[in-house]
């Protein structure tokens, strides 16, 4: 078995578990945003009205509306506080960060874990060895919520091996946007995907993060990198780190596997309408824009803050663009901060 059906197999107690077959699983995460949150609560008080047996397993993030624009999302916002109070709920406010990085930096998030939330790009947990989906809030209200169980599809397994070192500028972004082109914009309908090859074995722990974010777009149930030494070693960086439930193993049985060889890959960008509409950076060199923004789940890392700051080093952006750079998490932001520090001498 590979690793997904391995998580599914030990969390509905069984010894295999074969692609097709539903399964009944035990949820070790279930993570929402604040408009998740507030669906989800509306519909557990009004329909389900149980306890909530194992609260700690709930986390819940405001990073949508957290300087919330009108009076009701404001009541939004007061209304999950108090939901969080009443049932113990783990609640991180307004300015923690984006939730999945969020959840990642504060240690809630560990190999061999299933982990479920409402947000489409849950699936990015699967970096770290995490079987991780995105659920509807019915679902986290009428099963995750009371009974800490949910009902799976066990999908069939494409490996996407990745090889060849590409040409400095080329990053791990422009490969995974590049990725999406090539393999097509829901082309893996309920598959797991697999990233793997020497490419994605000599990334960082958050470039890793860059290509299961890729599962919304290419329509597949989640993704995941195989836990190896990267992961161990970031593990143990976070609070509480776990390695209780990774496992080192073989990379197990794929439907179907697919490579690419990244030597000649161009830097890419992702044009309108969407993610999947990539061209190399030349086609469009010197096309004026009007915002440009650092952030969301795959971006606002450190990496990201700090390729920045190399790209406008001696250098101004533009008086007719507006440039907002967002930090992932508290973390990142305190560390920018610091690493500004350094660099001029003082704050």
């Amino acid at each position: 078995m590979n690793l997904v059906e391995k998580i599914l197999a030990r969390a509905s107690g069984r010894e295999r578990v074969q692609p097709g077959e539903v399964v009944v699983a035990k949820v070790d995460r279930l993570i929402m945003h604040d408009l998740s949150g507030y669906l989800t609560s509306k519909v557990y008080e009004e329909k389900v009205g149980l306890p909530i047996p194992d609260p700690k397993r709930v986390v819940l993030v405001f990073d949508h509306h957290f300087s919330p624009p009108t009076e009701h999302q404001a009541e939004v916002l007061q209304h999950n506080r108090s939901w969080a109070r009443k049932h113990g709920i783990s609640l991180f406010d307004c300015g923690s960060g984006n939730i999945h990085h969020v959840a990642m930096r504060r240690g809630m998030i560990q190999p061999g874990m299933i982990v479920v939330g409402s947000d489409s790009h849950t699936p990015v947990h699967g970096s770290v060895g995490a079987l991780a989906v995105a659920l509807g809030n019915d679902s986290h209200a009428g099963t995750v919520l009371p009974y800490g169980k949910a009902w799976f599809k066990v999908p069939q397994t494409v490996r996407i091996v990745l090889k060849g070192t590409p040409p400095v500028g080329t990053t791990a972004r422009d490969v995974a946007l590049w990725l999406v082109n090539r393999l097509g914009e829901g082309s893996l309908i309920y598959k797991a995907i697999e990233f793997s090859g020497p490419y994605i074995k000599g990334l960082s722990f958050w470039d890793r993060w860059l290509f299961p974010l890729l599962c919304v777009d290419l329509g597949a149930k989640c993704g995941f990198v195989e836990p190896d030494d990267t992961t161990r070693a970031f593990v143990k960086t976070l609070p509480g780190g776990d390695l209780g439930l990774m496992e080192f193993s073989d990379a197990g049985e794929a439907a179907s596997i697919r490579e690419f060889d990244l030597s000649e890959l161009a830097p890419q960008v992702a044009c309108p309408p969407t993610v999947g509409n990539t061209t190399p950076i030349d086609a469009i060199a010197g096309t004026p824009i009007q915002f440009a923004e650092l952030g969301g789940h795959g971006g606002g890392r450190m990496e990201d803050i700090r390729m920045a700051a190399e790209v406008l080093r001696g250098r101004r952006v533009h008086p007719d663009v507006l440039f907002n750079i967002v930090p992932s998490s508290r973390e990142v932001f305190s560390e920018a901060l610091h690493a500004n520090e350094g660099a001029t001498g003082g704050p």
